[in-house]
């Protein structure tokens, strides 16, 4: 996955969207690829008419929900944003399927010198959830934050993530 920078404002968007089980998200790309998936995304102007972007980025999540997809495979077309920013990113994206990092951890691995507590602000603004996965980010002494998923379940969508990805174990209730 190549992490570019947005080369044009708003140029050519299309919308899609995916019903998973942990809620409806929201996939905006153009020509340049994936700009934004979420939960709560703000399509604008965006066209609603078919995409092969779009079109590919909902079938890898229908896999990934399926069990079937560990990494997603799409070109990303990022908002502008620090180095720091990106380096933060672009260290979250080695973080494999099955696997979790600490805050701190990710700090190490960013080369930053962000602290931990910054670290979750950079993740806050992630575009991309799931495709950059800062949901396989935790804190030292439990799950950690997530702003992702639909309000009011944020934290119930990062642990239903890490049980899809055998992180944790099933919840009983």
């Amino acid at each position: 996955m190549k992490l570019a920078a947005r080369t044009r404002p708003d140029a050519g968007l299309h919308l899609g969207w995916y019903d998973s089980p942990v809620g409806r998200l929201g996939v905006l790309a153009g020509p340049a690829g994936l700009r934004g998936l979420d939960w709560r995304l703000e399509p604008g102007d965006a066209s609603t008419e078919p995409d092969p972007t779009v079109q590919r980025v909902l079938a890898q999540l229908a896999e990934y929900f399926a069990g079937e997809r560990r990494e997603f495979d799409v070109e990303l077309d990022l908002p502008p944003m620090s180095e720091a920013a990106r380096a933060v990113l672009r260290a979250m994206s080695t973080i494999g399927y099955g696997e979790v990092a600490t805050y701190g951890e990710l700090a190490r691995r960013s080369g930053t010198g962000l602290p931990p507590r910054a670290i979750g602000s950079v993740m806050g603004a992630n575009p991309v959830p799931l495709v950059i996965p800062c949901h396989r980010v935790v804190a030292a002494d439990g799950l950690g934050g997530f702003s992702g998923g639909d309000a009011g379940q944020e934290l119930a969508t990062k642990r239903w993530l890490l049980e899809l990805e055998g992180v944790l174990p099933p919840a009983l209730f």
